[in-house]
Order: C-alpha cells, then structure tokens, then sequence
C-alpha cells in the first residue's frame, strides 16, 4: 500500500509518492508532534481536568489508531459514543500524562510503561458542561506502540476497534449526521467506521492528528465551528 502526501517543509513544493505505510506516516507525525504547540485552555487551573491516550500502531503495514466504543451508562453524557481511553483527573494524578496512562490501564487493561513512547501531545478541548460556568478541559496524549498486547475491558468499555489511517486521510469517509441539541437537528461531520460513528471530541482530536500528519485537504475550519457550539 502506499499513500501520497504534500510536504510543507521542503525548499521547493514537491509531491512524495511511495512512502511504505508501516514506517513513513509513524515518523512523520512524530517528527511534527516534536515541533508541534499544543494549545492550553486559560482557565484550565480552574476547570476539571480529563486526558485520553491517542494510542497508533501498525497493523497489517499500516498505521492504525486505537478507539473505543463506550458502554451504554445511564446518567454518562458520553454513553455509547466512540473515543479514547482516558478520563477525569483523580487526587492521585500528577498531572494529564499520569491520568492516560492510569485510564488507559483500569479501560482496556493496557498497561503503558517507558517502552511505550509518548510522541506528543495535542490541543486542549472543553467538554461541553451540563452544569456550571465551566466545562472541563480534555489532554490528549499520543503513544506510539510497537508490542503486542492483551487487552482486558472494563465495564465501561464495550469494544476496542484499530481504526486504519487510510480510511481517516479519505476525503470520502468524512460524512454528515444529525446532531440533537437542545430541540433542534444540527447537521455535524462525523466518520462511519465498520457501523460505528466517530464524531464531537474524538473527531476534534482525529482533525488535528490529521492536520500534523500532513493532510491539508480537509477543510476541517467550518465544522469545528459547528461541533463547538
């Protein structure tokens, strides 16, 4: 497989085509995760604070992204939707780093040690609040795994699924789908993978992810628009 990209930083605009899949995008996107600045929300130390593992391995010489689907919970605003493992910011957490790799561990059972390089991180998000002035500010985190390993669920995760960069980096895949909010049917972006909608926080996520990778043909301005409001 292979895949064609525009690269910004040479002297002169040239097309790369051919890159192998298995090694390329990796570096790719770690190498501009090292120079990338990640936006921090102002009143962050002041907001409840949450944080999610962007996990990326190779699978079948392809990149790939760990998701997963969320339990159907009563009284969770986040039931059944897809997204990453992570969660709120407990006593015990030093800091946003700490809370992925201690969620990603108590959701899918995997444990990530030093081996499991963190490349980077994105931009803050704020999760939309159900009471209160102010939301709550989401890290993310991306790890780059190269080991096997076993995964063992909790019960708020139904199912882990790899999702293919390919399908991402598709101008195609991105489709349209119908938001309630507050009595009114907003017409958001979202992804169909395999039946399984990915859409809000982790398609905000995802948009950004692809935008360092180096997809630009995604005009991703006016959704991100939409999916704030």
């Amino acid at each position: 497989m292979s895949y064609v990209r525009q690269t910004r930083e040479a002297r002169s605009s040239r097309t790369v085509e051919e890159l192998p899949l298995s090694v390329s995008p990796l570096q790719l996107i770690e190498t501009r995760l090292g120079r990338h600045r990640p936006g921090k929300k102002w009143l962050r130390q002041f907001m409840k604070r949450s944080a999610v593992a962007m996990i990326l391995q190779v699978h079948d010489d392809e990149p790939h992204i760990l998701m997963i689907k969320r339990a159907e919970r009563e009284g969770d605003p986040w039931s059944g939707h897809m997204a990453f493992p992570g969660g709120r910011m407990d006593a015990v957490d030093r800091n946003g780093f700490a809370v992925a790799v201690r969620e990603t561990g108590e959701e899918i059972g995997l444990h990530l040690g030093e081996s499991d390089r963190c490349i980077g991180r994105l931009s803050e998000l704020n999760a939309r609040p159900h009471r209160g002035a102010l939301g709550m500010a989401v890290s993310p985190f991306v790890f780059r795994l190269e080991r096997e390993a076993a995964l063992s669920l909790n019960h708020e995760v139904d199912e882990v699924i790899w999702v293919p960069f390919t399908f991402l980096m598709n101008e195609n895949n991105l489709e349209e789908m119908l938001w309630q909010y507050r009595g009114a049917d907003i017409p958001v972006p979202c992804y169909n993978y395999q039946g399984r909608c990915i859409w809000g926080l982790s398609l905000m996520m995802l948009g950004e992810l692809l935008d360092i990778a180096g997809n630009r043909r995604l005009d991703r301005s006016r959704w991100r628009v939409r999916l704030r409001r």
